[in-house]
């Protein structure tokens, strides 16, 4: 069912009358939501008594909001009696009237999924995600991480993509220039695909032609369509449009036919990371708190509380970057597309393994939120984002080299499951002398055998997951070998680790997979449960017997980093 919705540019202290004028226009359309895009209120700096004195009524109830309504960070920084009741009440400021954050993506009761960016490029931080939630300035990484919410309804941003404009017939009104793009928007948009696309420009109005993405494997006879908006502020001096009302049915395919007048994609995207200063600075970055942005959703709930819920979406994962909430302190590099993180509830200690000081369980996550590697629908996505997934595969081993010589191999598994959430490949060291006698795979097969699954390992690699139909849990087991230890100096890169590489060539590796089916029930820690046994860690089996606190996992967290730093080529790229 299709929803009205009404979205609001920058009003820059304006609110009381464009609130009664929204109040009016909901009167007569019904609409189920508000946006106020850009800044809603006054800068600090310039502020009047007046100015404060409508903050003031507003955070008191004393304006009405008729219906649920949004505001987005602009480019001004919020008061401060603003900030101090965000922070008191969840980010409701006052009764229907809700902060989207920064970053963040919000699915309303209605079901339109809304991402959102606030904010300005802040040029001098080149890595990580931004740590003050209501400071106007956000990063590429901020803009990075959403791009794992996978898809919008709505997606919003205080500043225009790059190249929007190129192949439009629309021209902006005389004296107007366009307004400074960001490349890491763009990226976003492309990622996205969002129907609608709103974004601000202080003195004009500005409607694209609709423009369409390339059809993706799971549709490809469709070409989703996105419509870039720009809205004028309300206060501009030619009247330029600042309201813009329309419907839309978050459950509605993307249309085969293309609209007329329709163009082709205008954004390029890029890949390529500025290199980093130093990496202090790119860790720096990092909260290890848990006062990010935070998902704020729509009080009604969409779902009756008795039919099954859905599988948790980008806001709701704890894999996702576009989740604010994520233990960002735990996170050991980003990429391009995938990055590194230590586990919560490591499996291993820090006496673990004698050569290493600190747990090295760690996992390697997708940007995008996906089940399975297979099931990322655009193929150059999915070959990109696996390619990254092995060369931080390969860093590991590295890394291991450099601490132990040949003394560590590494066991690397995945369950890639339809059902599942969010994929993911989980490292953990193994003693090599397990390796080489065989009691590796041989756990994994008699574990296998003892939970009587009716399926057994195969000698088999599947690439990014297309190589196997259905679903599988897969693993590898990695062991160094002489050669590979670079004239006994274990502190430097260690040959064999080409960047053009997909899969390891050092030392000798095995991959198993097993089928997975309606058969039987698989258990989802299997492969923890079997290192744990093999280890001699049965009393850690379960990740919630191995909680940290915040402290503990930060201080792990950070001796990690400090010791795989000469191997991580995130920060090279």
């Amino acid at each position: 069912m299709a929803s009205k919705v009404i979205v609001i540019g920058p009003v820059e202290g304006g609110f009381p009358a464009l609130l009664d004028k929204v109040s009016k226009l909901h009167s007569k359309n019904s609409f189920s939501l508000a946006i106020f895009l850009g800044d809603l209120f006054s800068n600090p700096e310039v502020s009047s008594d007046e100015d404060d004195a409508n903050v003031f009524d507003l955070i008191n109830g004393k304006i009405t909001i008729p219906l649920p309504t949004y505001f987005t960070l602009g480019k001004h920084p919020l008061p401060g009696p603003v900030i101090e009741k965000l922070e008191q009440s969840d980010d409701e400021l006052c009764p229907n009237l809700y902060f989207l954050g920064k970053r963040s993506t919000t699915r309303t009761s209605e079901g339109i999924r809304i991402v959102n960016l606030g904010g300005s490029l802040d040029p001098s931080i080149t890595a990580g995600l931004s740590k003050e939630k209501f400071l106007p300035f956000h990063t590429e990484d901020d803009a990075k991480a959403l791009r794992g919410a996978n898809s919008a309804d709505i997606l919003l941003t205080s500043h225009w993509p790059t190249d929007v404009r190129k192949g439009s017939k629309v021209v902006l009104p005389d004296g107007v220039e366009t307004p400074q793009g960001e490349r890491c928007v763009a990226d976003l948009c492309s990622a996205l695909r969002p129907r609608y696309h709103f974004s601000t420009s202080s003195d004009a109005f500005y409607e694209r032609e609709p423009f369409f993405h390339p059809p993706t494997e799971k549709e490809p006879e469709a070409k989703p369509i996105t419509r870039f908006l720009s809205l004028a502020s309300s206060s501009n001096p030619t009247k330029q449009k600042s309201l813009y009302a329309f419907s839309i049915d978050p459950t509605s395919s993307t249309p085969i036919t293309l609209p007329p007048g329709t163009t082709a994609s205008p954004l390029t995207t890029t890949r390529k990371r500025e290199r980093l200063p130093n990496q202090e600075e790119s860790y720096s970055r990092f909260s290890t708190t848990q006062n990010g942005d935070h998902y704020r959703p729509h009080k009604r709930s969409r779902f009756n509380d008795r039919s099954r819920k859905p599988p948790p979406g980008p806001q709701d994962c704890f894999f996702c970057l576009s989740n604010p909430t994520v233990k960002t302190h735990l996170i050991a590099s980003i990429g391009n597309d995938t990055y590194l993180t230590t586990a919560k509830g490591p499996l291993s200690t820090s006496s673990t393994f004698p050569s290493i000081s600190f747990p090295t369980h760690l996992l390697i996550i997708p940007f995008e939120h996906s089940p399975t590697l297979g099931s990322i629908s655009v193929p150059d996505d999915r070959a990109r984002t696996y390619k990254e997934m092995q060369r931080y595969r390969r860093a590991l081993h590295s890394f291991l080299i450099s601490k132990s010589g040949t003394k560590l191999g590494a066991v690397m598994w995945e369950v890639s499951r339809a059902a599942g959430i969010h994929t993911h490949w989980q490292f953990l060291p193994v003693p090599s002398d397990l390796v080489k006698k065989g009691l590796v795979e041989a756990a994994f097969k008699v574990e296998a055998e003892n939970e009587k699954y009716p399926v057994s390992f195969r000698n088999k690699d599947v690439g990014d997951g297309t190589g196997e139909k259905g679903d599988f849990f897969r693993v590898w087991i990695w062991v160094p070998g002489e050669e590979d230890v670079v004239d006994g100096q274990r502190d430097g890169e260690v040959k064999g680790a080409d960047d053009d590489e997909v899969e390891e060539k050092r030392g000798k590796q095995k991959c198993l997979v097993m089928p997975l089916n309606a058969d039987f029930r698989f258990d989802l820690q299997f492969g923890r449960r079997v290192m744990a046994k093999l280890l001699g860690l049965e009393a850690r089996m379960n990740w919630r017997d191995c909680a940290q606190t915040d402290e503990e996992e930060t201080k792990d967290a950070e001796a990690f980093k400090e010791a795989f730093k000469k191997f991580d080529w995130a920060l090279e790229d």
